[in-house]
């Protein structure tokens, strides 16, 4: 009885415990990935979070933005001057981008992101004092008063990080100095189209979508005229529509496997252009930097009609 006893209460044999260990090795390994795989899945759903909030913040300023090109405060309207003489309302540069304290944008620099555009509004403002009636905000949402001319101006630029990001540009109220502040970081490219109404007579329809350059080209005709001629007969006064389009990418990376994502930034049939010239309206993943190929991307975009008689 006493031996029966002991023999029943032996340890694991050697074979018996490296099985043990194997199967629990097993487990932990297993588990270990799945928790890896749970962790990149909630990284990327928060990336993608907020990319979509950035995203859609960022075109609802510009949005905004160029809306108020048919702005104009009732108390200061005079019928009798005549408007077509008038700059447009409206201006951009291709491939560009800007200071953040040099005045408007006659100073361009170098374009950044994927030679990002940069896209200008202009527009009154309303209400006496040095901040108005605060009825009219520029991009950055201080009040524009009537003495004073309002401007919004986006451009992409690099922070002290050296992240891309979209910017907007405006004009301090009665100092007249100019500064910037950040909408979006994490910016790939931001491109800008312009709809051109070409008949005549006018329709408002959009006939055909150029981008700055093209429409300077078509100034290029009206060159030596005087200014106020040149303000008549413009093409920037016969765009009626503006597309936008923003490609973003996460803070960090969250992708895995191969990354080769071509983005048509206005879709097939302007990538054709944008062999020709549009830099930045198609972006592939692969010809990326290497730190920023596996990061969550989000492409926005949206088509803004401007109200009758607004440039």
């Amino acid at each position: 009885m006493i031996g029966l006893s002991r023999a029943s209460q032996a340890g694991l044999t050697l074979v018996e415990m490296m099985v043990a260990m194997a199967i629990g090795l097993a487990v932990v390994l297993a588990a270990a990935r799945l928790l890896g795989l749970a962790n990149h899945a909630y990284a990327a759903q928060v990336e993608a979070a907020a990319l979509d909030d950035a995203g859609r913040y960022a075109l609802d300023i510009v949005g905004r933005a160029v809306r108020q090109t048919a702005h104009a405060d009732p108390l200061q309207l005079d019928l009798s001057a005549p408007v077509d003489v008038l700059p447009a309302r409206l201006a951009g540069l291709d491939a560009r981008s800007l200071g953040s304290s040099t005045a408007g944008i006659a100073t361009p620099l170098a374009a950044v992101a994927n030679g990002s555009d940069v896209l200008a509004v202009r527009f009154p403002g309303a209400g006496g004092g040095t901040n108005g009636d605060g009825s009219v905000l520029n991009c950055a949402g201080f009040a524009v008063p009537s003495f004073e001319e309002g401007w919004s101006i986006f451009y992409v630029a690099k922070n002290g990080d050296g992240e891309p990001e979209l910017r907007c540009k405006y004009r301090g109220s009665g100092s007249g100095s100019w500064s910037a502040h950040a909408v979006v970081a994490g910016v790939d490219s931001f491109q800008v189209l312009y709809g051109i109404d070409t008949d005549t007579p006018r329709d408002g329809a959009a006939n055909r979508y150029l981008n700055a350059d093209a429409i300077q080209a078509l100034d290029a005709a009206f060159a030596g005229l005087p200014a106020q001629e040149l303000n008549r007969r413009t093409w920037w006064k016969r765009v009626v529509s503006v597309r936008v389009a923003l490609l973003l990418h996460g803070a960090r990376t969250t992708r895995h496997g191969a990354v080769n994502t071509e983005f048509q930034l206005f879709g097939p049939l302007h990538a054709a252009e944008a062999a020709a010239g549009d830099t930045g309206t198609v972006v592939r993943e692969d010809a990326l930097p290497d730190q920023l190929r596996r990061r969550e991307r989000r492409l926005f975009s949206m088509t803004v009609a401007l109200p009758a008689g607004a440039l």
